[in-house]
């Protein structure tokens, strides 16, 4: 089954500090990422940029979607499963590396996920993040390695 998906985001600029970019400090990263029917988000580049360290930048709404698009992907296979999730958080760290031409790329991305279940085996509830993994459409698009490092903790029964 091919199944096109189209997905729409505005992005504007809203940095120009009345001279435009005519120097490279002359300018804001600011800018305003939107989607119909959505909260904007504030974002900037990173502060080692010249960013704001108060806005998303896009290195971290890359990990954000990769981080996201796990946890949904995991709860998917996780019902698929007979796993009964109760909680789910993730710490999420990546790695860019900047190359000498001013340029740069990601050489890894790290999910912690930590994951509370009150029903299935912890085994298979580690085995669903590599399912989980190949499901992901935002880990499979990316060309370098996204990590797992995930945890497992089984809810005590009410009243225990």
């Amino acid at each position: 089954m091919n199944i096109d998906h189209n997905f729409e985001v505005r992005l504007e600029w809203s940095g120009n500090l009345g001279e435009g970019t005519t120097s490279y400090r002359g300018y804001s990263r600011h800018n305003e990422i939107t989607a119909v029917g959505k909260h904007p988000i504030d974002g900037s580049s990173a502060r080692v940029f010249h960013g704001s360290a108060d806005r998303w930048n896009p290195e971290e709404l890359l990990i954000a979607a990769l981080s996201q698009c796990h946890m949904l992907s995991y709860l998917h296979v996780a019902v698929s499963r007979g796993i009964v999730v109760t909680a789910y958080h993730d710490e999420v760290s990546g790695t860019m590396k900047q190359t000498d031409n001013g340029g740069g790329h990601f050489t890894s991305v790290t999910l912690r996920p930590v994951v509370t279940i009150a029903a299935g085996s912890v085994e298979d509830a580690m085995d669903a993040h590599a399912e989980a993994s190949q499901k992901c459409f935002i880990a499979s698009s990316v060309n370098f390695p996204v990590l797992h490092q995930p945890r497992i903790i089984v809810e005590a029964p009410a009243g225990e």
